[in-house]
């Protein structure tokens, strides 16, 4: 079973040692999602096979299958769960249609895109609302003042709409800016970061990480498992993909994140740690960035039951400490994704 544990310094609220993502659920073909989407009945059976096994922290974003993957994970949590019994997480800034306030981060598309979010949810709050990037990270929207975007989310959680705030991939000195401004003003701080954080892209080591672990923010990373490379997805390349998403369109996006020369060869140390555990690469992986400090709980995606069944039994492998060293020695430093706008 997995342990619950507190979001953050700041956040009385506990999560699920794990936080599962739903991008992958939805309507095929609606939004960025392609040939890898599952509709409600084939995600019935992994959503209560996670709660089964204690997961109740679920993170979800309107982007998502445009509107799409909001609705799935709505209907299956009022159908598996009492409200109070699981934390519910999502995001806006993204684009939801072509209109020119239907995106970023402006009083009005986050008050528009809260409603809309909560009616396709079916809930009457949101635990947990991640601003999907900094206001002046979405394309068309840097002119958004930092001011009007806290408050606007500050009114939400005065409103009971929204209990905890969040943030995502951003630069620390962004995110430090937001958080001291916040507090200047009275308003509602961010108790968590949703950064990109895995084996293969250790860049929020240098600033963010640090930051938020001495401010007390939890870190609940996105793509743990580098969208596939660090489960064996991809033996060796790009072009040896062996599941739908990594055959499919989806490849370029994975592409563009991982440029690194060292992401196979860490990939393939990675099989050789979980040979010598008797465990999946996907389990060792997790289990890696489970021991790193201020790391709360990843947000991990499954397509199968064994698949969620596995990733919570990497919450119990502890990896001797030359097993650290050995993953970690071929990493050298990559551009930063947040500068070339990729992340």
């Amino acid at each position: 079973m997995l342990s619950s544990v507190q979001l953050g310094r700041h956040c009385g609220m506990k999560v699920s040692r794990l936080c599962l993502g739903t991008m992958n659920f939805g309507e095929p073909g609606r939004g960025h999602q392609g040939d890898w989407t599952l509709g409600p009945d084939q995600a019935r059976p992994i959503f209560k096979a996670a709660i089964e096994k204690g997961l109740f922290y679920f993170d979800t974003a309107d982007i998502y299958g445009l509107g799409a993957t909001e609705r799935v994970v709505g209907q299956l949590l009022r159908e598996l769960l009492p409200r109070d019994q699981y934390v519910l997480g999502t995001k806006v800034a993204m684009a939801m249609g072509k209109g020119a306030n239907q995106s970023g981060l402006s009083r009005k598309h986050i008050m528009e895109g809260v409603n809309a979010s909560l009616q396709r949810l079916g809930v009457d709050y949101i635990d947990h609302l991640v601003i999907h990037r900094h206001p002046h990270g979405v394309p068309g929207n840097a002119g958004v003042p930092i001011e009007e975007t806290l408050e606007a989310l500050h009114d939400l959680v005065k409103a009971g709409k929204v209990l905890y705030l969040g943030g995502s991939s951003m630069f620390a000195w962004q995110f430090a800016e937001l958080q001291l401004t916040a507090r200047m003003n009275g308003w509602t701080p961010f108790v968590s970061m949703q950064n990109h954080y895995n084996l293969v892209y250790r860049e929020e080591e240098r600033e963010m990480n640090p930051y938020c672990i001495q401010s007390g923010v939890a870190l609940t990373p996105w793509s743990p498992l580098a969208r596939g490379i660090l489960a064996g997805a991809y033996q060796g390349g790009f072009d040896a993909g062996s599941t739908s998403r990594s055959k499919g369109r989806d490849r370029s996006r994975t592409e563009g994140l991982y440029r690194g020369e060292a992401v196979f060869p860490i990939a393939d140390r990675v099989i050789e740690v979980a040979a010598k555990y008797g465990k999946t690469p996907a389990q060792i992986s997790l289990a890696w960035l489970l021991s790193k400090p201020g790391v709360v709980a990843p947000v991990v995606g499954a397509s199968k039951v064994e698949q969620i069944e596995q990733l919570i039994a990497a919450t119990e492998i502890t990896l001797e400490p030359e097993d650290v060293a050995y993953l970690e020695a071929l990493y050298r430093p990559v551009e930063n994704l947040l500068s070339i706008g990729h992340s």
